[in-house]
This record gives structure tokens, sequence and C-alpha cells, in this order.
């Protein structure tokens, strides 16, 4: 487990002017891995959370996590529920590599259910649609946001953004390929003559799920903050909701193993419930939303082939093999039965 000098990072808090000056400072290490280490900080009364790249993570970390401030830092002042931007300091010399500070959340992670929502949802499956419905209204207000004048113009290039997706993650699957994956020609060749002629840019998360938000305590579901911003970018929102809902169970009342995942989906409102609520705040048309569908499951095939192509004796990453496999046949199955044009 990683440490941080606490007193250097006290002496660069009461520089800044945050809050706590002279205080004791505390910190509890809270998560970390190869991407980003995680410490909760209590100084007197206040608390807040410290996000950096970890001693060993490659350079290009640095700027990420300078990113992902900026991200943070731009949701102020917006409905998105997200952490509050603390502070930030891009200045290695101080703990060793850039970090910020965001505020505390109180709540809970669908990531820590283990498969069992918290009271009351566990008990009371009608108060189970709000958890859906929350987590489709957050990105619905994520691409509300005016990133133009928030400054983040140059967070992303949503010019060519579906050529430039098409191009870079076929490039990267065949820099690191072992193996054929059935479906992938029909999936690509489609996605390349059925992009979208126009779409409406706006911020991205670009890991959208449960996994990455946060929840207040008890019922009604209210959702806390989105967290964990290292794919955010400004691009096309649509391909946030799909990669939400592309593995949505077909039928929630009685959702096959492989739909549950690590959250349980029984009780859930229909996947088109979910994208009709998303649709209604965001003001965005989803009549192509089969577009984005198989771009999601075509995408994150890729992603996870690269976790089981360096799986070793790893028996997560291996159990990867499969899922790719069906990702990509159901990404091209929807691109030969869609009727989108």
């Amino acid at each position: 487990m990683s440490t941080i000098d606490t007193a250097r990072l006290a002496d660069w808090m009461d520089t800044a002017g945050l809050a706590g000056k002279g205080e004791p400072l505390e910190a509890r290490f809270l998560s970390g891995g190869t991407q980003n280490v995680i410490y909760e900080i209590r100084r007197g009364e206040h608390t807040c959370v410290l996000r950096m790249p970890p001693e060993g993570a490659p350079p290009d970390r640095d700027k990420g996590i300078l990113r992902e401030w900026r991200i943070i830092e731009a949701l102020d002042g917006t409905e998105v529920p997200h952490t509050a931007a603390v502070g930030v300091c891009a200045d290695p010399q101080v703990l060793g590599r850039p970090f910020y500070l965001m505020g505390f959340v109180e709540g809970w992670s669908p990531m820590d259910t283990h498969g069992r929502w918290p009271e009351p949802f566990d008990s009371d499956p009608s108060t189970r649609p709000g958890l859906s419905y929350q987590l489709a209204e957050g990105i619905a207000l994520l691409s509300k946001v005016d990133w133009q004048a928030k400054g983040l113009s140059d967070l992303g290039r949503p010019d060519g953004f579906h050529e430039r997706q098409v191009d870079r993650w076929i490039g990267f699957l065949d820099r690191i390929k072992n193996r054929e994956l059935p479906g992938l020609e029909v999936a690509t060749d489609w996605l390349r003559a059925h992009k979208p002629l126009d779409f409406i840019p706006g911020l991205m998360h670009g890991d959208y799920q449960f996994a990455n938000v946060m929840y207040r305590h008890g019922a009604p579901a209210t959702m806390a903050a989105i967290v964990d911003w290292e794919m955010g970018t400004v691009g096309d929102p649509k391909l946030d909701l799909a990669w939400m809902v592309q593995s949505w169970p077909s039928d929630t009342d009685n959702p096959e193993p492989s739909e549950m995942g690590y959250v349980d989906m029984r009780g859930m409102p229909s996947r088109d419930d979910v994208v009709a609520h998303y649709a209604k705040v965001s003001g965005r048309q989803v009549d192509d939303l089969d577009y984005y569908l198989v771009l999601a499951k075509w995408k994150l095939a890729i992603v996870l082939e690269q976790g089981f192509q360096r799986a070793g004796d790893d028996e997560k990453l291996l159990a990867f093999g499969p899922v790719v496999t069906e990702l990509m046949r159901s990404a091209a199955e929807l691109a030969e039965s869609t009727d989108y044009k």
C-alpha cells in the first residue's frame, strides 16, 4: 500500500488557503491500482478525498489526473451529481505526482454491494427502479453541460469522433490480436457504413455504468455523484447511454445470470423505459440507438480482449475470453438485424 507525505500535503493545503489550516492532517488509504491511488484526508472537522497516480504509473497519467480535475471543476454550478472540486496541485515536487482534492461523498457505491443492494433496495423491490432512472438521468444531465462555456473546448475533438472510434480501436486490436473474433468484420464494416451523419457534441464520461456512480443512503434513490473521470472527453454523449444499456437484461423480472453482472437487476425498469427517461431529460432523440449499441458492444469487446490477451494464469482476466466473443457476436447480430439505416 502506498503512502503520502502528510506534512508536505498539509503545508501545501495551508499555502493554498484550503479549509483546516493548522489542524493535524490524517490520510487513510481507500483504494488504488496501476492508474490511481485514493486517500481520505481528514483535517479537523473537514474531510476530502485525494486522487493521484501511483509512483509507478506511466508519465501520461500526470496529464490524465489534471484532465480529470478540469472536468470535475467544470461541473461545479451544474445539475450533474458530482464531487466538489476542492483543490489541484500540478507540481510533482509536493507529493511526487500531480494530484487533486475533491469533496467526500456521503453515500454508497454499487461496486461494493457484492450483488445485493443495501436497504431498503434489497427488501423492497419497488424502490429499485429509481436507481436505474437516476443512473440514466446522470448522463442525461451531463450531456446538457455547456462544455464550451465551461472552458472544455480543447478536451476532445468532436469533429470526426465516430470515424476515429472505429479507426482507433480496430488499429489497437490489430496490435494485440492473437485469435479470430467471429463477427468482427461484419460489425466493423457496418459501423463504417452507418456512422451518424450529424450529432450534437457533448461532455462524455466514457465508462458510464453502475460501477462509476454513488448514491445517497436511503430511499428514494438519489444519485450523489458520478465518479472516475479517466475516460472523460467531448464527443457523442449517446455512446455513454449505449455503454450503460448494452447489456441491460431483456427481461428484468427474470434476468439471466449472465445479465446480472455485479448488481442485482431484478425489478429494474426495462431498457426501453430507461432510454425513454434519458431522452426526456436530455432532450436528445434516440431513434438511432442501435448504431450506438453496436459500437458499444464492439468497443467493449476490444477493450476486454486486451485483458484476455495478457491474462496468463489470472482467472479473472481469462474469464474475459468468452465474454469478448459473445459481445462481438451480439454486435454483429444486431448490425445484421437492425432496421437502422
